[in-house]
């Protein structure tokens, strides 16, 4: 049975002072809820350190929000792999929308940052997911198709076994709007049958998350879903009540 997992991505946000605030009180929630469920939080590069102090001595994993496909040499500003896991990071976003659009990450950049990430350590997150053009266009599928087969073309398909998926439909990110409990489980179903149709076993085992404006209000229904496995939250994961009551939530079921 596949375990549910409540990811935080703060994003570029964030002080000393937030981080060993939030940390704290999150590190506490992920106590509470015990071996039911995984809680982790990816914060900016630059706060790692403190979220590792902070988070010492707990059940809350943590991780970064990217990580470069080198791990070291004349790569001014980039992040490797190898540091992140130093610090006791044991996760990795990639692919995130953000960085796919921002910066022109295609579907095979972000397979070689999962594949460099994996090979160093990080269980990769991959965010996969559609705009609200190709949604309307009822292209939901073509795209996390193809961001699916990049990683499967370069790592296999039993990299799935060690590694998150995300389906983060773009329109729903950061707008407030939400794919309901149906729409959201219908994606993830056919995700997972799209992977049955390499590995049975792998498909079965590897956690789905839904992000996409997930918060204390939605994630009820969206985590009683059969195939969907935790969330993947954006701003709900920068304030104590929300993202400890997303805990609680998953924690229940």
């Amino acid at each position: 049975m596949r375990k549910p997992l409540v990811m935080g991505n703060w994003k570029l946000n964030g002080t000393k002072q937030t981080v060993k605030e939030l940390i704290g009180a999150f590190a506490e929630a992920a106590n509470k809820a015990g071996d039911k469920i995984e809680v982790a939080i990816c914060s900016p590069a630059v706060f790692i350190p403190l979220v590792e102090g902070a988070a010492a001595g707990s059940k809350l994993q943590y991780g970064s929000e990217d990580c470069d496909i080198h791990t070291q040499g004349a790569y001014t500003g980039e992040n490797s792999p190898t540091q992140f896991k130093e610090f006791g990071c044991k996760y990795a976003i990639v692919g995130h929308s953000e960085r796919r659009g921002y910066h022109k990450e295609s579907n095979e950049y972000v397979a070689q940052k999962f594949k460099s990430a994996q090979d160093n350590g990080l269980i990769p997150v991959l965010c996969i997911g559609e705009s609200e053009s190709e949604f309307e266009q009822k292209k939901t599928m073509d795209i996390c198709k193809a961001e699916l087969k990049a990683v499967i073309d370069l790592c296999g398909i039993a990299a799935f076994e060690k590694a998150v998926i995300a389906y983060e439909p773009i329109w729903a990110i950061g707008t407030g709007k939400t794919a309901t409990p149906e729409i959201a489980q219908d994606v993830h179903h056919q995700i997972r049958e799209y992977l049955k149709s390499f590995d049975a076993a792998v498909a079965d085992k590897v956690q789905i998350l839904y992000g996409g404006s997930c918060n204390a209000k939605t994630a009820p229904e969206l985590f009683g879903q059969p195939d969907i496995d935790g969330g993947l939250i954006g701003g709900a994961s920068l304030k104590v009540a929300d993202f400890t009551s997303i805990i609680e939530t998953a924690a229940k079921l």
